[in-house]
């Protein structure tokens, strides 16, 4: 096997072993404590490490290791990055939000998948229930993850507010981290309607590349 395939094997089963960790100690915690109000305090060192390892990807996709666009990759990767350390790690009162544990089971269930087809795909092994998986469980598990980043950020206005949260950033800006927030709110739905577009656009290549050829067979008359 290429080094390229090599690499891109072992980086994304890696990152699927993290995200199914995440995903057992969510589960384990809720069935220990009939809530998932610490989901926060059990997992935040894993999820944390997890993005920043992400940012992988977007040097991947930037140097052509793999076929994604790069804007989009960037996007997804510093929007994930800005509500869980930004907003969840900022704001302590949203650790134990309902909303803060769909959004990570969402993140956990989305990777689980998509990075172990990432690297059956890289060596040609992806079993075709695998690529329909994956190009079929976002349709819910996306927005069940965006709802809980939106959720998050809205809750988080007023104690962003009140506490002058992240203001050392906009200090020689005409607006602070509290307009800063409602502007992104109010643009997420518009960046998350193109980008779920452009999956279900994907996922309708993908999947029309799977079927198989039909066989045609002549008859004499």
């Amino acid at each position: 096997m290429a080094v390229k395939a090599t690499y891109l094997v072992v980086y994304n089963f890696l990152q699927a072993l993290g995200w199914l960790y995440v995903a057992v100690l969510l589960l384990d915690n809720y069935f220990k404590t009939g809530s998932f109000d610490q989901s926060y305090s059990v997992v935040k060192d894993v999820v944390g490490f997890l993005l920043l390892g992400a940012f992988l990807e977007v040097i991947h996709a930037a140097v052509g290791l793999v076929r994604s666009g790069t804007l989009n990759t960037l996007l997804q990767w510093l929007g994930r990055l800005h509500v869980y350390y930004a907003v969840i790690g900022s704001v302590p009162e949203l650790q134990s939000e309902p909303a803060l544990a769909i959004m990570l089971l969402a993140w956990s269930l989305i990777e689980i998948i998509r990075y172990p087809q990432n690297a059956l795909a890289t060596i040609k092994a992806s079993p075709r229930w695998l690529v329909w998986l994956r190009y079929t469980a976002f349709i819910p598990l996306y927005p069940a993850g965006v709802l809980g980043e939106v959720i998050l950020m809205y809750k988080a206005l007023p104690y962003i507010k009140d506490r002058s949260l992240h203001g050392e950033y906009f200090k020689h800006l005409p607006f602070g981290y509290h307009e800063f927030l409602w502007g992104v709110l109010l643009v997420y739905p518009f960046l998350w309607l193109n980008l779920y577009l452009y999956l279900f656009r994907q996922r309708k290549a993908r999947l029309a590349g799977q079927k198989k050829p039909v066989k045609r067979t002549s008859k004499r008359e």
